[in-house]
């Protein structure tokens, strides 16, 4: 798989080390608004929104920084890359259990 899509592997990388960009960028990203954002940005809350607003509470990485690596810029740095990481490892697992799956 690696041999196969080569060319795969290396844009993902570069996408890896380009995260950070998204702390250079002033107010919040498209789509990843809380409640009283959301309330700001489009006029209401939709319900279903509302009802299930508290399910991720607990999160492996919030906003995207490693627990305890939010000091300063480089450790922020870290934490983006880190989570960007863990991302694309949770999604290559994900994809390769469902190809086992259907294969099988």
């Amino acid at each position: 798989m690696l041999k196969t899509y080569k060319n795969l592997w290396w844009g993902l990388l570069v996408l890896i080390i380009l995260s950070p960009l998204g702390l250079l960028a002033t107010g919040t990203a498209f789509g990843e608004w809380g409640l009283d954002e959301l309330a700001d940005e489009v006029g209401f809350i939709p319900a279903g929104l509302a009802k299930f607003a508290d399910f991720w509470q607990y999160v492996l990485l919030p906003d995207y920084s490693v627990p305890g690596m939010n000091a300063g810029f480089g450790q922020a740095t870290a934490g983006y890359i880190i989570s960007a990481v863990v991302g694309v490892l949770l999604v290559v697992l994900v994809i390769s259990i469902f190809y086992r799956l259907a294969r099988d």
